[in-house]
């Protein structure tokens, strides 16, 4: 697998069809699994289908659609004949998704039922066709009536080169406004084989899939990953509540998760804190070093019995993990790995994998990825994340300008994110750094470091900090259901007890001003990271 040469996603799956025909590869929980063979076969039919109607390698097709086996058809079909696939989030409002399908000049648009609706009032004259992803059934285009039932014998005159364009993926992000990354065969290619290198994946796994495939994590290291090894990937039906995932992970033991920090960590504050510190008992023996580590053990091993008992590796990217819940994991012995990366990076720079993460670090550069810190403050040696390997984006689509902003012309990307790297070279994020704020005597501070202090406290479900008037203010989203069970603490006194918590802990010149209680969840992007531009 490893060995392979041709770095396009028709070559990687034709290595593994041949080699695992047989083998399950995608399915629906409940379900017998689509065999390598039969997707094969599914992603010939529907390409031929596409180019039936008029479907040309480069044209843009777009697919908006929840989880499924389908989804994972419908864009092979389309990378495979050498056109681009444009993914959309299931979130995105009905007009994101039209000024997206403008910008791309998407030509199809795959959707599901479940989000049909979105697709009503699309004023989109580019787009001649729709597709439901759930069966494949043209629901409208002006060739309709003339579309051919299917064909078995195509095959694509056009062969995919590695340079050529796979996928378009447009950004919501935390900033509001949506850039289209574009990203090669051999981009996304590459960052999978790098990512076998920490991880071996074989026909044995099963990875159970809950977050959006649309996203690139989850489209590179949660489906072409695990695809292009050999692996079975399940999908949910319904959506992921407490008892359906519970269900989902004891009926396919899964060996791979990947998750974003904020499900770990309602799994620890929902279900774990309660127990270790529930009684002043247990909150006596978890202040002993020896005896917490005990109790923490004993919880890792029914928390693995929970994921199904198989579990290998539960990769967490997206966000930032809170140190409390690290902690835990590490003295756990819970096979938890960190990822770095954005989007435009394939998405992995760096990683580390079960038993090898280092406390709060998302571990060094994976294989082929040179990592360096740009302009490193010279006392606190942190500065920006610059990034350069065959992972880096081609661009942004239409925005040669935006482009040049990001790239030098020696390859280096510029990430935007604060970062320092120590002596192994293992990487350190300390923000974003359109997020810093720099304080009234030009020190740099962090809100996210900040945030992670805030998050540590008791109750608290998450949290910003934002600058007004050159003052730090923290909104802080409490568990509502376990402040009002506290014993008449009044909402004064549980701001001045948060404020008084945090500014024991962070400099001086990151002590917060004012702590304001939010009663609703902040609003969010599809890997869970809170839309700062909404607050600020």
């Amino acid at each position: 697998m490893n060995n392979t040469k041709n770095l396009t996603f028709p070559a990687m799956f034709g290595n593994i069809v041949e080699k695992n025909g047989e083998a399950p590869a995608l399915s629906f929980l409940g379900e017998d699994a689509l065999t390598y063979n039969t997707v094969s076969s599914r992603i010939m039919v529907l390409s031929g289908r596409l180019a039936s109607i008029g479907v040309e390698p480069g044209d843009r097709i777009a697919i908006l659609s929840n989880n499924m086996p389908n989804w994972g058809i419908a864009y092979f079909a389309v990378t495979f004949m050498g056109a681009v696939a444009v993914p959309l989030l299931p979130d995105f409002l009905p007009t994101e998704i039209e000024n997206i399908l403008k910008h791309s000049e998407a030509k199809i648009l795959f959707v599901s039922d479940s989000l049909m609706a979105k697709t009503e009032q699309l004023d989109c004259p580019e787009l001649t066709h729709l597709i439901r992803v759930d069966d494949f059934e043209i629901l409208s285009g002006t060739e309709k009536e003339s579309v051919p039932g299917p064909n078995l014998n195509y095959k694509s005159d056009h062969e995919v080169q590695e340079e050529d364009l796979a996928a378009i993926i447009y950004t919501s992000g935390t900033t509001g406004s949506s850039k289209g990354v574009m990203l090669t065969h051999r981009n996304l290619c590459s960052n999978v084989l790098a990512c076998l290198k920490l991880h071996h994946v074989d026909e044995s796994d099963r990875l159970l899939s809950i977050l959006p495939l649309s996203h690139t994590l989850e489209n590179t290291v949660g489906f072409l990953l695990p695809i292009f090894s050999g692996a079975c990937v399940y999908y949910l039906s319904k959506p992921p509540s407490p008892s359906v995932l519970l269900d989902a992970l004891s009926e396919i033991r899964p060996t791979i998760v990947l998750s974003v920090p904020m499900v770990i960590e309602k799994i620890y504050i929902n279900r774990i804190y309660p127990v270790l510190y529930g009684s002043r008992f247990t909150k006596m023996l978890m202040k002993i070093p020896s005896t917490r580590r005990i109790l923490h053990r004993a919880a890792g091993k029914k928390l693995i019995k929970t994921f199904g008992g198989s579990l290998a590796f539960f990769g967490i990217g997206g966000a930032k993990l809170s140190r409390r819940v690290e902690i835990f994991l590490q003295e756990a012995g819970f096979p938890y790995a960190i990822g770095y990366g954005l989007t435009e990076t394939s998405p992995l720079l760096a990683g580390a994998v079960p038993g090898k993460v280092k406390l709060e670090s998302t571990g060094p550069a994976i294989e082929e990825v040179e990592l360096k810190i740009n302009e490193p403050d010279p006392v606190s040696n942190e500065g920006e994340i610059w990034a350069r390997g065959p992972n880096v984006m081609k661009g942004y689509y239409k925005e040669p300008g935006l482009t040049e902003k990001v790239m030098t012309h020696d390859g280096w990307f510029k990430t935007g994110d604060l970062g320092m790297l120590d002596n192994e070279n293992n990487l350190f994020i300390k923000g974003r750094l359109k997020n810093m704020i720099v304080g009234s005597s030009g020190e740099n501070i962090y809100p996210e470091e900040i945030e992670s202090v805030i998050n540590n406290y008791k109750h608290v479900v998450e949290s910003i900090v934002i600058e007004r008037k050159g003052k730090l203010v923290a909104l802080v989203h409490m568990n509502m259901e376990e402040v009002s069970h506290l014993v008449e603490m009044k909402a004064e006194e549980l701001i001045r007890e948060i404020k008084s918590y945090v500014n024991e802990r962070v400099n001086t010149f990151s002590q917060l001003h004012l702590v304001q209680l939010e009663s609703v969840p902040f609003q969010k992007t599809a890997t869970q990271k809170i839309k700062r531009f909404l607050y600020s």
